[in-house]
């Protein structure tokens, strides 16, 4: 079951998690591109042709007005990620870039 929110484009799904209406994307990828890339909304826009410049300011405008909940989430996300590559084992790659101080 979908929750619709005072934002025009996006949609709250079964687990409460910002979804860009019409789509299977979540705010929080949308943000994350804004914040790793530096991508203005039109950049956004070139990058996800799919997104309407509507879609891309409502989801910027959600992130913004729930700032601290979305940036847990990204943290959040991190620590996973962090917690992945350290259980990973080294690849031959990884080994000799380690080996001369690249990584």
């Amino acid at each position: 079951m979908l929750s619709e929110t005072r934002y025009e484009h996006i949609i709250l799904n079964e687990a409460h998690v910002p979804m860009i209406a019409g789509t299977t994307m979540k705010v929080v990828e949308l943000v994350l591109d804004h914040l790793a890339y530096g991508w203005s909304p039109e950049e956004l826009h070139f990058q996800h042709p799919d997104l309407t410049l509507g879609q891309i300011h409502s989801a910027l405008a959600y992130y913004w007005d729930h700032k601290a909940e979305l940036d847990y989430d990204i943290e959040q996300r991190l620590q996973v990620v962090d917690q992945l590559q350290q259980t990973m084992p080294s690849t031959s790659l990884a080994e000799r870039l380690k080996a001369r101080g690249r990584i």
